[in-house]
């Protein structure tokens, strides 16, 4: 269940004022705040006895490719667990500089997702205690210009770019082709489930 529009507005309004911006869809209500508000007002709906958004559920972002210069926003996802209710709290954040502060200071678990956040796609989190990559090496960049590379954002190519994250050695390879192999003689699958699809090397 999603919380009442009016009672945000009412525990907001002493920091962004009666002019609070918000967007439902669905019944799901998300409200929209500045950046230098964010802290200020994620603390706001965890404190107030109205709100009680005592858990950070999540925190991703959007691309929003065509928009200019505003094309990315950052989105909590709040659940109170007192009153069961939710809310999403975005931020618009600029191409140009892409950043937010950290949410580790209101709740631990930010740090991981807004971890994951920078790794997909590129907004820095200041203050984070341990901004580093989530799931992409380091060292994940276009391998001619040297620019690092995140693979959310919208204008990273489909399939990926040949070169940015070389696999590793694989010497155990054609002894596992070998095991796999045998087993598949030795258990043939049923030709009746069409779940099971053949790699190249074993078709006929």
């Amino acid at each position: 269940m999603y919380i009442a529009k009016d009672v945000v507005a009412d525990v907001l309004s002493p920091i962004v004022g009666d002019e609070l911006r918000t967007y439902e869809h669905h019944g799901q209500l998300s409200v929209i705040v500045e950046r230098d508000e964010l802290i200020e007002v994620l603390i706001q709906l965890r404190d107030h006895p109205l709100t009680r958004f005592d858990q950070l559920l999540d925190v991703t972002a959007i691309d929003w490719l065509d928009r200019k210069p505003i094309r990315f926003e950052v989105v909590y996802f709040l659940y109170s667990i007192p009153h069961k209710h939710r809310l999403r709290v975005k931020v618009p954040v600029p191409e140009r500089d892409a950043r937010v502060p950290t949410a580790t200071t209101v709740w631990e678990s930010a740090n991981w997702y807004e971890r994951e956040t920078y790794d997909m796609y590129g907004i820095r989190f200041e203050g984070h205690p341990d901004l580093r990559r989530f799931y992409m090496p380091e060292d994940y960049v276009h391998p001619e210009t040297g620019e690092p590379l995140y693979p959310l954002r919208k204008d990273y190519p489909l399939m990926g770019i040949p070169g940015a994250a070389p696999l590793p050695e694989f010497p155990e390879r054609e002894l596992w082709l070998q095991r796999r192999k045998e087993y598949l003689e030795k258990y043939p699958p049923n030709p009746l489930d069409t779940s099971y699809t053949f790699p190249p090397e074993d078709k006929q």
